[in-house]
């Protein structure tokens, strides 16, 4: 028994002192004052350590712990945009700030999928262009996306752990896709040594594209000296437009024409290079054709009359 009490009062006055130094630690700086804290007592009225003296350290201890953690606490920057517009296929920046971070770990999630795409700085997704930014000492956790989708539109979430639950910062990317069409029907007929006119009009972008590239089949055609006669005219705005135009139009000028604007989906249009005289001859041979043809109903239909009398 005598081993036992020892042992009790030793480690009883151990964490009495362990709560002594963090009220050291958490009173630094205010002053000597005149009011002192009892923190324990030696003995309980039965002359045994514990007691009342033993339940007000004990009080007196989570109280000071629950000070610690509010001192400790990580601090979420709320200043950092919520709600973020990007340009389709250019690259999305999501910024989280956190200060006190300590050793806690910030994950970024995917509400869309509840998919965990970071954490600390390593990635848990097989799309390379997720990855998180971060420079050492600095409070800011950057999700990136490179070559953004339409399918990354949503939100996402900036978590954190700590001991009293969690702690979110929620970022709405939304992707502007622009709209891109060729003017004119889908299928053009155009003559030999005729010209070639096509406008792409580029609507709904949140700024001017940076490029408009015209393909002939797979072929870039913008700066292409080997064939000639070739001029491409872009002007920027709020509606963009970038017209191409081909002089002396050959046989081989036929084929899809396809117009490419930075951060947009393509245009497409077909173009058939016929000879002008074949063409006209072809079509006043289907006229004449018609013509007999009703021609012979018109003296068929009375024959066949008659005959059924």
């Amino acid at each position: 028994m005598v081993v036992t009490s020892g042992y009790q009062f030793y480690h009883g006055h151990h964490q009495k002192f362990i709560a002594l130094l963090i009220l050291c630690f958490l009173d630094c700086g205010q002053g000597d004052g005149k009011e002192k804290r009892e923190i324990f007592t030696t003995k309980s009225k039965g002359g045994q350590p514990g007691g009342p003296g033993n339940a007000e350290w004990q009080q007196l201890w989570y109280s000071s712990v629950a000070e610690f953690q509010k001192l400790t606490e990580p601090l979420l920057d709320n200043t950092t945009e919520t709600n973020l517009t990007v340009p389709f296929g250019s690259t999305a920046y999501m910024h989280c700030r956190v200060r006190n971070l300590g050793e806690r770990t910030i994950s970024w999630v995917r509400r869309r999928d509840w998919h965990i795409l970071t954490s600390g700085l390593f990635t848990y997704t097989n799309d390379e262009r997720f990855t998180v930014l971060h420079a050492e000492g600095s409070d800011d956790w950057t999700l990136q996306i490179k070559y953004v989708q339409k399918r990354d539109n949503g939100t996402y979430e900036c978590q954190i752990s700590t001991g009293t639950g969690i702690m979110s910062s929620f970022i709405n990317l939304h992707i502007v896709v622009p709209e891109v069409h060729i003017d004119g029907p889908s299928e053009l007929h155009v003559d030999m040594g005729s010209i070639i006119n096509l406008l792409c009009i580029i609507e709904k972008s949140p700024q001017p594209p940076q490029y408009v590239f015209w393909y002939h089949n797979e072929k870039m055609i913008n700066y292409d000296n080997n064939r000639g006669g070739i001029v491409v005219n872009t002007e920027n705005g709020g509606r963009s437009t970038s017209r191409l135009t081909i002089h002396d139009v050959i046989d081989t000028d036929s084929g899809n024409y396809t117009c490419k604007a930075a951060n947009a989906e393509p245009a497409y249009v077909y173009v058939f290079v016929s000879e002008g005289d074949t063409m006209a001859a072809i079509s006043r041979r289907k006229s004449t054709a018609s013509g007999i043809e009703v021609m012979l109903w018109f003296v068929a239909l009375p024959l066949m009359v008659i005959s059924i009398r």
